[in-house]
């Protein structure tokens, strides 16, 4: 794996609105999961549909012993200027504000082995603590599903350790 460096940027909070699904990494329903989002996209009034947020809900603990069948909360999500009509069926989310780590990452959506490097190695050695709020991929125009040359952005959340 590359080096990535990371911008380490202060994000405000955001509000969006989407879908969530109970799953865990053996048992991965993210196809499931925007399959049934992405047809109801224009259902959601003042979204902003050229950038997607796939975002993650972990518990406290998720980080401290890895096991890959333990449950999180993964949501499909776009962001919206104001809270109107919440179409049936979806929630709203609101994105606390906080410091993140922002991995510019090109190549196949999934691949375990970014999330290797920023957890195993980058995170370790970077003078940052995990932080316990949301962690989430902007999915901009450049992503392209199953493609080598698909690109993202990865949202780590983080505080000093200092």
């Amino acid at each position: 794996m590359n080096k990535l460096v990371p911008d380490i940027v202060e994000i405000p909070g955001k509000t969006l609105v989407g879908i969530k699904m109970r799953m865990s990494v053996i048992n991965n329903k993210t196809a499931s999961l925007w399959g049934s989002f992405r047809p109801r996209l224009g259902e959601i009034k003042h979204s902003n549909i050229t950038e997607f947020i796939s975002l993650q809900e972990y518990d406290e603990k998720y980080f401290v012993k890895f096991d890959p069948a333990r449950e999180f909360n993964k949501w499909a999500l776009v962001e919206v200027p104001e809270i109107t009509d919440v179409p049936k069926g979806m929630e709203v989310f609101h994105l606390p504000s906080g410091l993140y780590a922002v991995f510019h990452y090109k190549g196949l959506p999934g691949d375990p082995g970014i999330f290797q490097y920023i957890y195993g190695s980058w995170l370790p050695g970077s003078g940052y603590r995990l932080d316990n709020r949301p962690h989430f991929e902007l999915l901009g125009p450049r992503y392209k599903n199953n493609s080598a040359e698909s690109e993202e952005d990865l949202y780590i959340p983080i505080r000093s350790d200092g």
